[in-house]
């Protein structure tokens, strides 16, 4: 199974490709959406780069996940993924997938990230019978959280990653959130 292509009220999620790169070039470029992520810094042309083909590959470890670039009227407004669990402390990659987005800042406030995840949280339990989606967020990265609980999900740890050079509330430690497919159906 290929990733699909998504639709939401407002948001058409179509799989990442090649014509999508100027737009992770720019969504990776500005300093505030990064803050909480990776260094806590503005990433190169280079960087994103090389992060564009790892996050093509991402759509070859499962089929159906991925990562899906979002658009409202054709204007690029972020990027959305369900990927396979990576490190051992998520748990089996088998049944699970961890949910991520990221929002260009002019897009912000708009109902954008809790909407594409929805969808995706949708896509991943109906179509693809999944068990469990959980996200991951610095734990002061408010605005991610409450994106979080808004789609559904619960706390569910707060723990810390070694970090070769640590970013402003990284003492704070990070936090996952998780809903699994019982609980989504019961809300359904």
């Amino acid at each position: 199974m290929s990733q699909a292509t998504l639709r939401t009220h407002r948001i058409t999620l179509v799989p990442l490709s090649d014509d999508h790169l100027e737009h992770e070039v720019e969504l990776d470029s500005d300093p505030e959406v990064m803050r909480h992520l990776g260094n806590g810094k503005a990433r190169t042309r280079d960087e994103v780069e090389e992060l564009h083909r790892r996050r093509l590959a991402t759509a070859g470890v499962v089929p159906g996940l991925g990562f899906w670039a979002g658009f409202v009227d054709d204007e690029f407004v972020g990027w959305w993924i369900l990927e396979p669990p990576a490190r051992a402390d998520q748990g089996p990659v088998e049944g699970q997938a961890e949910l991520g987005y990221r929002i260009l800042r002019r897009h912000w406030r708009n109902g954008f990230a809790s909407e594409g995840a929805r969808e995706l949280i949708r896509y991943g339990f109906a179509d693809l019978r999944l068990s469990r989606i959980f996200a991951e967020t610095m734990a002061v990265n408010a605005g991610s959280r409450a994106t979080m609980a808004a789609v559904g999900m619960e706390h569910v740890r707060t723990f810390q990653l070694d970090w070769d050079e640590p970013i402003p509330g990284a003492e704070q430690g990070e936090v996952e959130y998780a809903i699994t497919r019982q609980q989504w159906l019961a809300r359904q």
